[in-house]
């Protein structure tokens, strides 16, 4: 495997995006541009404020969203280049590095 992102990473990122409600906080994200408030999650996923914060700290943790202060808020930015990264470790799944059986 040539892929720039640890096997280990891979494996979390795609544990993360196993989640309804972590797709709907990228959803959100990627819909705002690549930044999203704090305060707009809890519209989205309909969750209490707990489990939102547990769901965007497995996110930050896979690397697939950075987040900011700015002041009392929080805001979040999509990591697309290791979202790429990820897209392009799984592409290599399908290159025809094996010969067929």
């Amino acid at each position: 495997m040539t892929s720039i992102l640890p096997l280990k990473q891979i494996e979390k990122i795609s544990k993360a995006l196993g989640d309804s409600n972590r797709l709907k906080i990228l959803h959100y994200i990627a819909g705002k541009g690549g930044c999203g408030e704090c305060s707009g999650l809890t519209n989205v996923v309909g969750l209490a404020q707990p489990s939102i914060s547990h769901h965007v700290k497995i996110l930050v943790e896979a690397g697939l969203i950075d987040g900011e202060k700015e002041g009392r808020n929080y805001s979040y930015h999509l990591n697309t280049g290791i979202l790429n990264q990820y897209l392009s470790a799984l592409g290599e799944l399908t290159s025809p590095i094996f010969a067929p059986c």
